[in-house]
């Protein structure tokens, strides 16, 4: 059964929001530039999911204190964010095309994060890990734009993609079969990121982090190091 949306959520997953700002000029010059007009609206969020996954590069170590690190349009300028960010700037990118989009959260473990960062962090488990819902072909489908394909090949495992149908999570194994990441606890999904809620979050979490000076580290550049 094909799942029309009301008008009333359809204008909520298209309008801009705070934080999902796709009307923002720069989103909106990036999303045109990623994805034609009259492809469909499966290509375009295909299209629109590689322009964030490789164009944005993923680094954990943003300063968590600050509203900018979720803001899509904040993102788009400093070209590297962690997680909610990049989910937030794919949201507003969609936005852009009139596809209804909006942001969802939930704890994975991850098995193969670098030692640097596990030290950081003091635990495998990152809370509030962000993902991107889309509305294609009358359903939702999800989709994590985080790792950069780049990154992917110093840690092991191939680019996720995603087809603009079906669901693309994060890789359960890596290249050489092992446990890789798994989602423990789903959040659901918002309309617009829950900054200064995931501030707090992250103050409580990952405390000792917050307390770190992380200024010129970069989970890539460790990656490589090994």
């Amino acid at each position: 059964m094909t799942d029309i949306l009301p008008d009333t959520l359809r204008r909520l997953y298209t309008d801009p929001g705070e934080y999902i700002d796709s009307d923002h000029p720069a989103v909106s010059d990036f999303a045109g530039a990623a994805a034609p007009p009259d492809a469909s609206d499966r290509e375009k969020a295909s299209l629109l999911y590689r322009a964030v996954r490789d164009g944005i590069r993923y680094n954990p170590y943003v300063n968590m204190r600050t509203p900018e690190t979720f803001r899509a349009s904040s993102v788009l300028a400093a070209g590297v964010g962690y997680c909610v960010g990049k989910a937030a700037l794919y949201a507003a990118a969609c936005r852009v095309h009139g596809i209804p989009a909006r942001v969802g959260f939930a704890d994975v473990r991850n098995h193969l994060t670098t030692e640097k960062l596990r030290q950081s962090m003091g635990t495998d488990i990152f809370t509030w890990h962000g993902y991107t819902e889309v509305h294609v072909d009358g359903a939702w489908r999800k989709a994590t734009p985080t790792f950069n394909a780049t990154l992917c090949a110093k840690v092991g495992v191939h680019p996720l993609d995603f087809d603009g149908h079906s669901d693309a999570l994060l890789h359960p194994f890596d290249g050489a079969g092992r446990t890789y990441m798994q989602y423990v606890t789903d959040h659901g999904s918002y309309h617009d990121v829950p900054a200064k809620f995931l501030m707090r979050e992250m103050a409580r979490d990952y405390a000792h982090m917050q307390g770190e000076d992380l200024s010129g580290r970069d989970m890539e550049r460790e990656a490589a190091q090994g």
